[in-house]
């Protein structure tokens, strides 16, 4: 086999036509003859160039409205045919079959229309059929012939051939064969699980998984292991769809950090109050909503000071100056936010390290999306938590029933519970945490260190009593004994919400009421592991 082979004949027929003529061009200035189809092959006779239709290589006119052109032995016995195989090039001979040497193609924009909600009969137009049998057809006979999906491979292509005088090498078409197989694999992927959700199928017996890769990281969660970011292509708002504006390259724990700080911050309305959410190690350190940014944002700052250090903030208004200057204080590893005015950007300019992300918008904590977690030898797949509770959803089991006041902390309170890692406890009082106790083993654990770090951030602020005192309580999920409530009632706390379905509630409420509780049950819980 030889390593090298020559370009001479190529077969371009994309969806998108970005860098089409400039491709085609410096093709045709290496003597290459170009075949094209439709659109594709009126942008480039437009251009002035020389390109032969498909149809006239095949003698069969594109027909039922595109569906077929390229399915014909004259375009895949070009892209099938070994070379080096007396069999084939007789073959070839004998029906008058050319070689194709490059195959340019992108596929019909699924994706896009599934991105912009089109309807049913939309979508099965958008599948394309021609385009992904090339392409397979040409992955497969990598060993002759280049395939060429990604719009952001053709000037790898044209320095390839401009390297070796025209021709390509093994390695360089085998890397193009491996990213047109995961090309083909995404977007199979894409159509099977848009008609799954159509069919409404909770378990289809076959799921496809694919991502395109969005950045390569230095390393994982720790500097021994190798990682990637991939998007899925869902354009959810959040830290893949972000612009960042400075700071250095984010790493997969930032990305991951991000990611819980944006989706926690959403809960909350942008058009009710401002809202900041801190975050450390995917858990929340510190939330709060104000009448403004900079408010919410002390208020949430002032829960836990020594967490917030090196910490992720996200916001779910625009970025202020008044606020961008509090940030600053201390090291911060990233601002996530919908917007910045030109005075936080310029704020936020003098330090270079602090990465700073913009989006469009906030991700809607209403909408179900698929979550996947992997395991050994296979996947987890479940709907994303987008269980939400609201005052007519709470049962009132104590005999001391809470207060408007205290309702809307709860409230608050389960809110942000729903983002700690289980098991959880949350205290808030006026709108702000004053104590997170995430991922212990027990409950009792998660209200002991929620207790402690509102006492100990109470020493550090001067004040006299437990930022804990009078607070409103949630626990992610049920009280099994009362040991928990009872020292959540010890730290201060004078109001309970929690999902109930104990078989201990009975005894968990009567406690309550012997400490003189209001306690709600949700009826539904907010494990987060």
């Amino acid at each position: 086999m030889t390593d090298l082979h020559p370009v001479h004949r190529a077969l371009l027929s994309v969806s998108d036509k970005t860098g089409l003529i400039d491709l085609g061009k410096a093709l045709a200035a290496r003597g290459v003859e170009l075949l094209s189809t439709g659109g594709s092959a009126k942008a480039l006779r437009d251009a002035g160039l020389d390109v032969r239709d498909v149809a006239d290589v095949t003698g069969f006119p594109e027909m039922m409205d595109g569906r077929v052109k390229t399915l014909h032995p004259m375009v895949h016995g070009g892209l099938l045919a070994l070379r080096d195989n007396d069999t084939h090039v007789a073959a070839m001979e004998e029906h008058g079959i050319a070689a194709i040497d490059l195959l340019v193609v992108n596929l019909y924009p699924f994706e896009a229309a599934l991105a912009r909600g089109a309807e049913y009969d939309e979508m099965i137009e958008n599948i394309d059929i021609g385009g992904p049998a090339m392409i397979r057809a040409a992955s497969k006979n990598h060993t002759f012939v280049n395939v060429v999906v990604d719009v952001q491979d053709y000037d790898a292509l044209l320095a390839e051939l401009e390297a070796n005088d025209g021709q390509t090498s093994y390695t360089f078409r085998q890397k193009l064969a491996q990213t047109a197989y995961a090309r083909t694999a995404a977007y199979d992927a894409s159509v099977s699980n848009w008609m799954a959700g159509q069919l409404e199928l909770e378990a289809p017996r076959r799921r496809a998984f694919a991502g395109e890769l969005k950045q390569t990281l230095r390393y994982g969660e720790n500097s021994h292991q190798n990682a990637s970011f991939y998007t899925d292509g869902t354009a959810r708002p959040g830290v893949a769809t972000a612009v960042q504006l400075q700071g250095k390259e984010l790493s997969y724990n930032n990305i991951n950090d991000t990611d819980a700080a944006y989706e926690l911050v959403a809960e909350f309305s942008p058009a009710d109050s401002a809202a900041v959410a801190i975050i450390k190690h995917a858990n929340p350190c510190g939330v709060a909503t104000g009448a403004t940014l900079s408010e919410a944002y002390q208020k949430a700052f002032d829960c836990d000071r020594t967490s917030a250090f090196g910490g992720i903030v996200a916001l779910n208004q625009p970025l202020d100056g008044e606020t961008a200057a509090k940030i600053v204080e201390i090291f911060t590893e990233v601002v996530i936010a919908p917007g910045a005015s030109d005075e936080a950007k310029e704020i936020f300019a003098a330090k270079k390290n602090l990465r700073l992300l913009l989006t469009d918008a906030l991700p809607d904590p209403r909408k179900a999306i698929t979550a996947y977690k992997q395991v050994a030898g296979g996947m987890l797949v479940q709907d994303k938590d987008v269980g939400y509770v609201e005052m007519a959803d709470l049962k009132v089991v104590t005999k001391k029933a809470p207060t408007d006041a205290q309702l809307q902390d709860l409230l608050f309170a389960w809110k942000v519970a729903k983002h700690v890692k289980s098991n959880a406890i949350v205290y808030v009082k006026d709108s702000a945490t004053v104590g997170v106790g995430a991922g212990q083993m027990s409950r009792l654990d998660s209200a002991n260190v929620a207790a402690a770090k509102a006492g100990r951030m109470a020493a550090e602020l001067g004040l006299d009593e437990s930022l804990a005192k009078g607070s409103a309580v949630a626990s992610d999920a049920f009280f099994p004994f009362a040991d928990g409530l009872l020292e959540a009632a010890a730290a201060g706390g004078t109001c309970v919400i929690q999902p109930g379905g104990s078989m201990r509630d009975n005894e968990v409420i009567a406690a309550a009421d012997e400490a003189g509780l209001a306690m709600v049950f949700t009826g539904m819980r907010h494990f987060r592991h």
